[in-house]
């Protein structure tokens, strides 16, 4: 069973995320946590949790980890510091402890926008942080996939996406079917090297992944 440490396991989109892969055979979660009392939460689900700062010291985090899924973000209430600190740099160091300890894939939750954050208004700053970051993991040489999705919802996750490396339109998608993909694109070959953009779709995730994945 391969373990899978996710940045951002308290997030939404993270938590999300951690109850699917707690119901899998093939794969085990590892809780990334800040806090003490955020042990918790985990211990009630039978999941496995280490503590890691993204703002300090995160290698121990890595030992015996084989694959990645950075979930994490600074919140749309925190500044442009933050955003740095977290989403850019945060993301660049997990990246740098992954290439250490030869992690097998490494999956980054980003957004759509980044190719152009100049025309991202109030969001421009925080596009750049995540399009640095994900560059900051293409150079890396590691086995990634980066998946960029619309506006996050918290609706009912109807398992139906519309993929692309670029979509050319904006659009929705919920918290839920993007923690599905996240999870879908841990196992090989789906999504190997590959940075693609997410909506709510008429095709089936795993249908669009594996047709996604086959034509690059």
């Amino acid at each position: 069973m391969e373990k899978i440490l996710i940045a951002g396991s308290t997030g939404q989109t993270g938590k999300r995320v951690i109850e699917i892969l707690n119901n899998t055979e093939n794969f085990k979660p590892i809780a990334m946590i800040r806090k003490e009392e955020q042990k918790q939460i985990f211990d009630d689900m039978d999941v496995e949790s280490v503590m890691a700062d993204l703002e300090g010291e995160i290698d121990h985090a890595f030992n015996g980890i084989d694959r990645v899924i950075f979930a994490a973000g600074s919140g749309g209430s925190t500044g442009p510091e933050k955003t740095t600190a977290v989403d850019q740099e945060g993301a660049k160091k997990m990246v740098d402890a992954a290439k250490k300890h030869n992690v097998k894939k490494f999956i980054m939750l980003s957004a759509m926008g980044t190719d152009k954050p100049e025309e991202g208004g109030d969001l421009e700053h925080y596009l750049r942080a995540k399009k640095e970051a994900d560059d900051y993991l293409v150079d890396s040489g590691i086995v990634y996939t980066i998946v960029q999705p619309g506006r996050l919802t918290d609706d009912m996750g109807l398992a139906k996406v519309k993929l692309a490396p670029k979509l050319n339109e904006r659009g929705e998608i919920s918290r839920d079917d993007v923690a599905f993909l996240l999870v879908m694109c841990l196992a090989d070959p789906l999504g190997k090297n590959m940075a693609f953009q997410a909506l709510e779709g008429e095709e089936s995730i795993k249908s669009a992944l594996v047709e996604l994945s086959q034509n690059n």
